[in-house]
């Protein structure tokens, strides 16, 4: 199975203590986000855990501690992109990142990192032209340290619109204007561009719209088939094909709060939560409370051991 570590928050950047010691202890407990008294506890060995897909942006707290990793297949995706801190506040100075990305890519290789500049948005200096030459510097620096590149246009979810006033969407032009040249300098410098959850607007142009976080990505990074079950599909409401996984993390406790982040409520809720997190606690955020009913995950390996995928890599 797959375990994903970073739709809800970023736990490289801000908690991979904890990682650390959950995967010591063998297991974590995940409340529902939905429903807290539900909780799901989730083993973390590598008898039943294939790969642990990461999200982030800032894997440079984890670069010392990667034999921990060892024993899983990995797939880092790092979002890079070249806002200001009055759109991502917390997130480390971009060549900061670009350099932390190039160490990662030679530890795990290129078939297990990904980059992504996303989300895109126009507004005030950032305009389609900036995006282009910004993007472009980008690509050439990580030439020969990935051969993939996921692009998203910003979505407008209730708590973007509430914590980024007067943001609109990308018009249909810009887009094609963005994904086109994004198309030519990724090929440039060895990167396909995949559209995240877009549509195939772009595929005529030769952008790959089959999914990011695709079973053949992670097939790929483990150099394994995986028969993965039918019920596993993809969260996003059928508008990609992605695997996501099971996520272990929590909404409201990124740091980074950053602007058009989705899975932050304002920066209050997540000041709070984070002082209720304890790198010992087998939840992220808090520990067990009254009436809490916990589920033991049904959980097993979806590598077939006879297929090796060598030919891909």
């Amino acid at each position: 199975m797959i375990i994903q570590t970073g739709m809800r928050t970023d736990i490289p950047a801000f908690y991979h203590k904890w990682l650390l010691n959950r995967i010591k202890e063998g297991y974590v407990l995940v409340r529902n986000p939905y429903n807290p008294g539900s909780v799901t506890r989730y083993s973390l060995s590598p008898d039943v855990v294939d790969l642990i897909a990461f999200c982030t942006k800032n894997p440079e707290p984890m670069l010392s501690y990667m034999d921990v990793l060892q024993p899983y297949g990995q797939y880092w995706f790092v979002t890079i992109t070249p806002y200001g801190k009055e759109i991502e506040p917390n997130v480390p100075d971009k060549e900061t990142v670009l350099e932390s990305f190039k160490k990662l890519s030679e530890m795990v290789g290129t078939a297990s990192v990904g980059w992504r500049y996303d989300p895109i948005f126009i507004c005030g200096d950032y305009s389609v032209e900036w995006h282009i030459s910004e993007f472009g510097k980008m690509a050439e620096a990580l030439q020969g340290y990935t051969d993939t590149c996921v692009i998203s246009f910003i979505d407008l979810y209730k708590k973007v619109e509430r914590n980024f006033p007067g943001i609109t969407k990308v018009q249909k032009a810009d887009r094609l204007a963005l994904g086109k040249e994004f198309i030519r300098i990724g090929a440039k410098h060895g990167m396909k561009i995949k559209p995240c959850a877009e549509g195939k607007e772009l595929e005529p142009y030769g952008a790959d719209c089959a999914g990011c976080m695709t079973v053949s990505a992670y097939e790929r990074a483990l150099r394994h088939s995986l028969c993965v079950p039918k019920t596993k599909g993809n969260q996003r409401n059928g508008q990609c094909a992605c695997l996501l996984g099971v996520d272990i993390g929590a909404y409201d406790t990124c740091g980074h709060l950053c602007k058009y982040c989705y899975a932050n409520t304002n920066a209050a809720a997540v000041k709070e939560n984070r002082k209720n997190h304890n790198p010992e606690s087998p939840f992220l955020i808090g520990t067990d409370m009254p009436g809490d009913v916990i589920h033991q995950a049904v959980q097993k390996s979806w590598i077939d051991r006879q297929i090796r995928l060598d030919s891909l890599i």
